[in-house]
């Protein structure tokens, strides 16, 4: 046998990923924010695509050049006039002084003139008015508590001392620096600083400064001069409220069960992050990207959110005027923008079609939910919505990602449609999981004080109703549901109801101001 190379053809299939095949991926994911995002990108990078305008002043300013001349020169006009007027107010203003138009009246016009012929428009600006601009800037926390440490302290060394621990605030209001090494750091007296500490715990909102927890809602009892020994004993002992152990609580603090409801109702009260009250963040609303609607046949109208679609157009005839006098090299370029141009137009096309698709089946799937409620939600996998409009379970798990529902019964995310499914013990059709949360969820909050249903009560009911569950899936919704548990309900319930028996109002109690160093 003789070994000799020799060539051979053969053909086969592959899946090959092309850039723009990742581009199409990564769209079909995006929210609506992040592709706007991206295509502001793109249309700063690409000179062929452009946002659609769809303003019918754009178009009349764009359509009628005469327009936007004749609005130029009452402009124009008009600034002379309000400049005229300008001088006059400024002569009767300053009668007696001669001397002052040609300092003030002369400036002024000429910058009212130089800032574009809009009366709206700020002197030397260079910009349109803006009343936005002119309010004031929200008080952070750092602000709040220099201006009261200014009041405080009159000695420097004692404002130093006060804007160091004011440095060490995060942004609940809680003070988590360490004082020895701040006392270090700045070369202070220890008790010096721990004087300055107090009066700082004083400033307001009460709990300023705080180094825990307890010590924060300690802060606020005092300046509400409701920190008496029983309130002392529960503040310290916040993990026995937090485990709902209200016997070994009542009989810590001294008190019965109506006084205990009291103390609770005022600890409630309370802000356990007194510093957020000046945060500047603010949560982005949530904007659906699908809107359902009852039609008048009974069906559901499934519609894309127009305000999410992206308006991107190519500017064909740009391409066009440009790359007929463009050199080879430039006209190479130009085609490439436009075949990307084109192609990123097609796959946003392609999204919204997915998208559209996709939320159709949904609502298909989920007819009775929109009718009926939670109640009747049913168990949906995402293999049964692809199967059902023909695409890959993939595709149907990017589109689902962080797109928002809006329905009659509220705004939901398209994943929340998607449950596992338990089955019926009867043998009918399977229950959804997000029904059966909620199912236990209606249970515990009408159960009676004298009768609380335990995990395995709550299975024997749900098993009568048809649902097979065996009671660590009941412990795990209600858990998940943040729930406690039948013992600590039962002593919750007991407690109120014995709170609700008596008088409510809150007895004198001495007062108490203990040292928090």
């Amino acid at each position: 046998m003789v070994l000799a190379p020799k060539l051979h053809l053969r053909q086969t299939q592959s899946l090959v990923m092309t850039p723009q095949l990742l581009q199409s991926i990564k769209l079909l994911q995006m929210t609506h924010q992040e592709l706007e995002h991206f295509l502001d990108a793109e249309i700063e990078r690409n000179p062929l695509l452009e946002w659609r305008d769809d303003s019918a002043t754009q178009e009349a300013r764009d359509e009628s050049p005469e327009w936007s001349k004749d609005s130029d020169t009452a402009s124009t006009n008009s600034a002379e006039g309000i400049s005229d007027r300008l001088d006059a107010s400024l002569e009767n203003l300053f009668p007696d002084d001669p001397g002052t138009h040609d300092r003030i009246g002369p400036d002024l016009s000429a910058q009212w003139k130089s800032a574009g012929g809009n009366g709206l428009q700020a002197a030397g600006s260079g910009g349109s008015y803006d009343l936005e601009a002119t309010t004031a800037a929200s008080v952070t926390l750092r602000d709040h508590v220099n201006e009261q440490i200014a009041l405080a302290f009159s000695s420097p060394a004692r404002q130093i001392m006060a804007h160091e621990l004011a440095e060490g605030l995060d942004e609940a209001g809680y003070m988590l620096a360490d004082p020895d090494e701040m006392a270090a750091r700045i070369g202070a007296d220890r008790a010096a600083l721990d004087e300055v500490l107090t009066v700082c715990q004083t400033f307001d909102p009460p709990g300023l400064f705080a180094r825990s927890l307890s010590e924060c809602l300690a802060l606020q009892l005092i300046a509400r001069d409701r920190y008496d020994p029983a309130m002392r004993a529960m503040v310290e002992n916040l993990e026995l409220l937090a485990k709902r152990d209200f016997q070994t609580l009542g009989r810590l603090c001294g008190v019965d069960s109506e006084d205990l409801a009291d103390m609770l109702a005022e600890i409630r009260t309370l802000d356990p992050k007194p510093g957020m009250a000046f945060s500047s963040g603010t949560a982005d609303p949530i904007v659906p990207d699908v809107v359902v609607k009852a039609a008048n046949d009974g069906s559901w109208a499934v519609e894309l959110n127009p305000e999410t679609l992206p308006r991107v157009l190519v500017n064909e005839p740009y391409f066009a005027e440009v790359s007929a006098h463009a050199r080879e090299t430039d006209r190479q370029f130009l085609s490439e923008c436009l075949q990307s141009a084109n192609w990123l137009t097609r796959s946003l096309d392609q999204r919204a079609r997915t998208i559209l698709k996709v939320a159709s089946e949904i609502v298909r799937q989920q007819d009775a939910f929109l009718v009926h409620g939670v109640s009747h939600l049913r168990p949906l996998n995402l293999r049964t919505v692809a199967e059902a409009i023909s695409m890959h379970e993939s595709t149907v798990s990017r589109v689902t990602v962080n797109k928002y529902m809006m329905t009659p019964r509220g705004t939901f995310e398209l994943r929340y449609f998607f449950s596992s499914a338990l089955a019926s013990a009867d043998g009918g059709d399977a229950h959804s999981s997000e029904a059966v949360r909620e199912r236990i969820r209606h249970l515990i909050d009408n159960e009676e004080p004298g009768a609380v249903l335990s995990d395995d009560a709550l299975v024997d009911i749900l098993n009568r109703e048809g649902i097979d569950i065996a009671r660590r899936t009941v412990a795990k919704y209600r858990e998940a549901l943040n729930i406690p548990s039948s013992v600590q309900r039962r002593r919750e319930k007991r407690m109120l109801a014995a709170a609700a028996g008596g008088s409510t109002a809150m007895a004198p109690r001495p007062e108490l101001r203990p040292s928090l160093d």
